[in-house]
């Protein structure tokens, strides 16, 4: 074949003149790098390879990691875990194999990324996200995730969202928007965990995670530096109280004083550490606080062992389900919380519609609803909660995410984009929170590296990164960027 010959078939001669041309209109200093960018532009980003690898969350437990290659570069994701899996959420996919990382290895997944997964992606387009969901989706084929992994299938789904955000010349927060159909973009209100307990940390406190949202802040920046104070603040306070050893963390990074059952549903204990943290930075009513009960970790049968970590307890701490619904009306009367998520058991829907018909604050749910469709659907028709906690590896693939956010919003709930305790470097939930206007993020402490990541956009090592994702969008937003803040349950 001739060079005349192969120009005309691949119809070279044509796009090199337009190439051409647009440098010349662009009046460009450097003709040969705008041209070659134009060139690029030309042709469809398609993944033309991918590749993953077994790496580390923020446990030290294994996780998948994924390189998504297109002519327009290399897009990485890796995908979080949590601690538990219900029936009714998508299943991450472990080796099993009790003498390599106590089975928890994710050899199986990456195989099943680099063989089936890849085989059946390259030569999509990455800006069709969900034909890309539905290819893994079919190739699956089973309810939960089971055969590929949950794990396996989000990473190469949000490695796939990236480059199509990339292809289209957008940050990615905006991508994401475009394809939920929305275009009102809001700063999430983050919820800071300052105290961490239950299965996250090694003291008494049965519930999981005590939080501040510094929901009278002007914009995101201003909300950070209220996190970061307060969370330093708390620390002093929890030293004078409870001595150096009191500063522990947990696995989000929230500190973790030994607080007994007693000890923290007293006066002294909420007014004295939280508030007392609150009040020495002075926002005081700018500042307001929640909690995650994660009572589903503490419910035997129909009763709920507040004692369940002390080894010394006495069995004489059980409470019932009327019991809890009294005791969360005066945590949030007299402390003003405005959120409390999963109060109850996760099969407890009686009492949770109970207490969130009371509408004395917002009512999340976690491990009751599981980022999962139907269950989402039943809560919304029976008006069991208010508000959906979504997890994105609990359900899957990013198409998927974004269709049950609109679930929710359409039931006008409040919607929290959450982190889980097994964490990475990758910071996608944040632009995920800001592309659907969530309006709530939970990311764990301003401290650790991993959940800083989240509020950063920065590829940075992963204990320097989590809340400043959030921070660089508000920059480049400018004056159109707008932080939820009041408005934290209705954006």
């Amino acid at each position: 074949m001739s060079v005349q010959e192969y120009l005309d078939k691949h119809m070279l001669s044509r796009k090199i003149e337009d190439a051409v041309n647009a440098a010349v209109r662009a009046k460009t200093m450097d003709p040969v790098l705008f041209i070659s960018n134009h060139m690029r532009k030309a042709v469809p980003s398609v993944i033309t390879k991918i590749k993953a690898r077994q790496i580390l969350d923020s446990r030290g437990i294994p996780t998948v990691e994924v390189d998504l290659y297109t002519n327009k570069g290399m897009f990485r994701a890796s995908a979080p875990s949590g601690d538990s899996t219900g029936m009714n959420e998508a299943v991450d996919l472990r080796d099993g194999d009790k003498g390599t990382y106590l089975g928890n290895g994710v050899i199986k997944a990456v195989k099943n990324i680099n063989e089936k997964i890849s085989e059946a992606l390259i030569g999509m387009d990455t800006t069709l996200q969900s034909q890309i969901d539905q290819a893994m989706i079919d190739l699956d084929k089973t309810e939960r995730k089971g055969e590929l992994g949950a794990n396996a299938m989000l990473a190469v789904s949000i490695a796939a969202c990236k480059a199509g955000a990339a292809e289209k010349e957008v940050p990615l927060y905006k991508h994401i928007a475009e394809l939920s159909g929305k275009t009102n973009l809001s700063l999430p209100v983050p919820a800071f965990t300052v105290i961490s307990g239950g299965k996250h940390a090694g003291n008494n406190l049965a519930i999981q995670e005590i939080m501040i949202l510094p929901i009278g802040a002007s914009k995101f920046e201003e909300a950070l530096q209220m996190g970061s104070e307060t969370y330093h603040h708390l620390k002093a306070v929890i030293t004078e109280k409870y001595g150096p050893h009191g500063c522990n963390v947990g696995e989000d990074g929230g500190l973790a004083p030994n607080i007994s059952r007693q000890d923290f549903y007293s006066y002294d204990a909420i007014s004295s550490i939280v508030k007392e943290a609150i009040g020495r930075t002075g926002y005081n009513e700018k500042i307001k606080i929640a909690i995650d009960v994660a009572a589903t970790d503490f419910c035997i049968g129909t009763k709920y062992d507040l004692d369940f970590k002390s080894p010394n307890k006495s069995g004489q701490n059980f409470k019932s389900g009327e019991d809890m619904i009294k005791m969360y009306k005066e945590l949030c009367n007299d402390y003003s919380i405005v959120s409390i998520e999963d109060p109850f058991d996760r099969e407890d829907w009686d009492h949770v519609k109970n207490f969130s018909g009371l509408g004395i604050c917002q009512v999340v749910g976690d491990d009751l609803l599981m980022s999962n469709p139907k269950r989402i659907e039943r809560a919304i028709r029976e008006s069991t909660c208010n508000a959906l906690l979504l997890k994105v590896n609990r359900i899957g693939t990013v198409t998927e995410a974004i269709e049950v956010v609109k679930q929710a919003k359409d039931a006008h709930w409040g919607v929290v984009t959450s982190h889980r305790c097994g964490e990475t470097e990758d910071s996608f939930i944040a632009d995920f929170s800001v592309g659907l206007a969530t309006g709530q993020i939970k990311a764990g402490a301003p401290c650790r590296g991993e959940r800083l990541a989240k509020y950063n956009q920065e590829d940075l090592k992963l204990m320097v990164q989590s809340f400043l994702q959030l921070l660089r969008i508000e920059e480049e937003l400018g004056d159109q960027a707008v932080y939820a803040g009041e408005d934290w349950r209705l954006s």
